[in-house]
């Protein structure tokens, strides 16, 4: 483990502080256009192009890293990144906040092309999950410690941007000096909407459903905190409960779903996160602060899980060599929510209070229990034994999986060799 790990330290530790300043920027942005007095169907607005912007890096970062490689393509995109924090605390509107934000989405997602394939190419069969384990929980806990940087400052200020922005181009410096060889050339994929959506309903609509949700609460839970409590320190503690119940919740719920049938797993998900986030939206005036961050810790743990279930469960419906096109189906699925949910909920919250992005995404999961109970009914459940074990799956569920796929003769070669055939 301790071996395995320190293989990939420097690429892991570049990651933490890339994380550390998303997750600073993910709380503070929403908290500060509140203070501007935006309107909720801008700081909508904010957050789905963020999510645009990221999609568009998934489906054509690949090509940039082709062209000029892994490192360049690094440097150059963590420049940018670090550069739009900056802007953003300089250039306080609605439509450059907007476009920024979309920059930073597609940067992000080629930093994360860069650091997951390079990952892939450091790992072998039997560390694969040890190692993308450890950056799943690096993910979850950094974003947490980065939006607990927000206490540091007043919002108003240049200087939370400020930090954002250092730690987003320091995070350039373990990668650009590691002496892990790079990885190899990326190919692309063929992408069918259609066949993935006739192979498996269920992990199509999961994958939406997840990008509805969790977009909507990445972009406007900052803002339910503020009017809950007119504190806005409090978007840092709600937003780090929830993400850490997303930690909490990933294994537990994912080998569970190795064990059943996942279908059932993703209704009894969807159905609990429906129970909190009715609690959310109905009774937030009345909870106390305690109360709001244990539902917040809960609501994550059902919500954040929801994607790579959904994974799971189309993989274990297909071959290894369809595992790259339908891991990227399954982004675009998720990419497209997490486009709209900021926009849908923003009105929501428009048409009623505050509270109603929870109503939005109760919304948004009883619907999603409800078409995968019907189609359960229409379509027996895979045998457990086919199953896709869960941490290969949430291997396949980031970002460089889909895009950056090695050849799976070569992988299946390579699982050879290390099982002795």
């Amino acid at each position: 483990m301790i071996r395995t790990i320190a293989s990939v330290a420097t690429l892991l530790f570049g990651v933490a502080i890339l994380l550390a300043g998303q997750g600073l920027q993910g709380v503070l942005l929403p908290v500060r256009a509140g203070l501007e007095g935006f309107s909720m169907l801008a700081i909508g607005f904010i957050g789905g192009t963020y999510f645009l912007g990221f999609t568009l890096g998934c489906w054509h970062g690949a090509r940039l890293i082709a062209r000029v490689g892994h490192v360049r393509v690094f440097a150059a995109m963590t420049a940018a990144a670090s550069a739009s924090p900056l802007l953003h605390g300089l250039w306080v509107n609605v439509w450059s906040w907007g476009a920024l934000r979309m920059l930073s989405g597609f940067c992000f997602a080629v930093l994360y092309v860069v650091i997951e394939s390079w990952l892939n190419e450091q790992s072998t069969n039997e560390n694969r999950g040890t190692v993308f384990s450890t950056y799943i929980f690096i993910n979850m806990t950094v974003l947490a410690v980065g939006q607990q940087i927000l206490l540091l400052d007043d919002p108003r200020n240049l200087g939370l941007f400020a930090i954002s922005s250092v730690l987003v181009s320091l995070a350039a410096v373990p990668v650009a000096l590691s002496t892990s060889q790079a990885p190899r050339e990326i190919r692309h994929a063929r992408l069918q909407l259609a066949r993935l959506y006739r192979t498996s309903p269920a992990g199509m609509l999961g994958s939406l459903t997840a990008g509805l949700a969790n977009g909507a609460f990445w972009s406007l839970a900052p803002v339910f905190t503020a009017a809950y409590s007119g504190d806005v320190r409090l978007a840092a503690w709600f937003m780090t409960a929830g993400v850490l119940g997303g930690a909490a919740g990933q294994w537990p719920l994912g080998r569970l779903s190795d064990k059943v049938d996942r279908r059932s797993v993703l209704i009894g998900v969807s159905i609990t996160g429906v129970v909190v986030a009715a609690a959310l939206w109905r009774f937030a005036a009345q909870i106390p602060l305690p109360g709001i961050l244990a539902l917040g810790f809960l609501w994550g743990a059902m919500a954040f899980p929801l994607y790579s279930i959904s994974v799971a469960h189309a993989n274990d419906r297909v071959e290894a060599d369809d595992y790259v096109p339908v891991s990227s189906g399954l982004l675009l699925m998720y990419g497209a929510g997490a486009v709209t949910g900021p926009f849908l909920a923003s009105a929501l919250m428009t048409a009623s209070d505050f509270a109603g992005l929870f109503l939005f995404s109760a919304l948004a999961h009883g619907l999603l229990a409800m078409l995968i109970l019907w189609r359960s009914l229409q379509r027996a459940p895979d045998a457990v034994e086919h199953h896709t074990e869960f941490s290969d799956a949430l291997t396949s569920a980031l970002t460089a999986s889909q895009v950056y796929p090695r050849d799976q003769a070569e992988r299946r070669a390579a699982g050879d060799a290390l099982g002795g055939g």
